[in-house]
């Protein structure tokens, strides 16, 4: 698949960018920030989003809401270590296709990309 990467921890974007290439994927871009994010998403619609939830700016929430309003089938998947219900909740009522929590194991990818594809 061909995915987008949005983390503000540039070595969390680098850990993500090898696991996918490993299994197989193609980043097409990275975003360290929500504001990048949009912009990038709208200039190389990928086919896949991994999107952190707590960055500056934007949240990963507003970020998805703003992809989501973009394009209404985007495939989105919240990258976080935020595990709480109501949080939860408000991301898939906004459209996440899933949740992946850090901690993370590399496998969680490749499950949650063939789940959604």
């Amino acid at each position: 698949m061909k995915v987008m990467i949005v983390d503000d921890n540039a070595g969390t974007r680098a850990m993500i960018r090898v696991i996918l290439e490993r299994s197989g994927h193609t980043v097409l871009g990275e975003a360290g920030d929500g504001d990048s994010a949009v912009k990038v998403f709208a200039e190389l619609r990928p086919e896949v989003v991994l999107l952190d939830i707590i960055m500056p700016g934007k949240s990963g929430v507003e970020v998805l809401k703003e992809i989501r309003a973009i394009d209404p089938a985007a495939k989105v998947v919240l990258v976080t270590a935020i595990e709480q219900d109501e949080v939860n909740k408000d991301l898939f009522r906004n459209g996440a296709s899933a949740v992946i929590y850090k901690p993370f194991a590399p496998d969680e990818f490749d499950k949650v990309l063939k789940r959604i594809a």
